[in-house]
């Protein structure tokens, strides 16, 4: 079991990639970017998650720069934005982050959204980086099964990640199931249910644990093998986000937790995105 900040699962080709990763999803370009990921890293999480649409790759390159740290201990994910997708227009795209970035090689690339009619020449496109050796790993976003189907149909490389809104109240049991019997590996983005935190057992539980209703949810996150990336901008919450793995939630209040579920989103449905 998870038990240290730099624990890693391994994807289905072999590459590590840490349970705990930090998001900068809304975090400003610039000065905010860099200290919310310069806090992170000094905190000890070692991977970063951005995308082209947040706006702030180059941040996250400098904050990286800055860090000093060795680049084969960081693991560094972006995504391409549905505007971008397509095979020429990813490749470019691919290009564009990692020159903003300041990296030969991406650990992570990611479709950010199954764009309808686009997202399988967009994967061919994610395929060739990987095979050129671009990028560690390739993966998806946002995808459901038929999603995950239909591009698994066709593909020489299978998707390694599958990065989805994924919390208590929307454990995504179906999609987990899958992505596990297929070597995916699961990944949540809003783990923290864009802070509505206020439910009576999150309450119970952290008084029984002595951790604030965040620390279980990741916690709970875990311990269902899914890789957690809380976004936040403030020290002492990328501090406390990654003081997760000196506790272990019993079976009896994984169950209760995994009872939360009622397939309730915060963020748009990828069936019905306007993209």
């Amino acid at each position: 079991m998870t038990q240290h900040i730099s624990d890693s699962t391994v994807l289905s080709n072999g590459v590590k990639m840490p349970w705990l990763g930090l998001g900068v999803w809304k975090t400003k370009n610039g000065d905010e970017v860099i200290q919310s990921v310069s806090a992170a890293l000094k905190a000890g999480y070692r991977s970063i998650d951005t995308a082209a649409a947040y706006g702030n790759e180059d941040g996250v390159g400098a904050a990286i720069k800055q860090s000093g740290i060795a680049r084969d201990e960081l693991f560094i994910t972006t995504k391409v934005w549905n505007s971008d997708q397509g095979f020429d227009s990813t490749l470019k795209a691919f290009d564009e982050s990692r020159r903003k970035l300041g990296l030969d090689v991406v650990d992570l690339y990611l479709i950010h959204w199954p764009v309808k009619g686009k997202y399988k020449d967009t994967w061919r496109a994610l395929e060739k980086l990987y095979k050129d050796g671009a990028v560690r790993a390739i993966g998806v976003s946002n995808f459901h099964v038929h999603h995950l189907e239909d591009v698994m149909a066709q593909s020489e490389v299978k998707p390694m990640v599958n990065q989805v809104e994924l919390h208590p109240r929307l454990s995504q049991q179906k999609l987990r199931s899958f992505c596990r019997e297929n070597g995916i590996q699961m990944e949540a983005w809003s783990p923290l249910m864009q802070g509505h935190l206020d439910l009576p057992l999150l309450s119970e539980l952290s008084a029984k644990y002595g951790k604030t209703p965040a620390q279980i949810i990741l916690r709970w996150d875990l311990q269902n093998g899914v890789v957690v990336i809380p976004k936040s901008i403030t020290e002492s919450r990328i501090r406390e986000n990654g003081n997760i793995f000196d506790f272990e939630l019993s079976g009896d209040d994984m169950t209760k937790l995994d009872a939360l579920n009622e397939d309730h989103r915060f963020g748009p449905d990828p069936d019905n995105f306007n993209f």
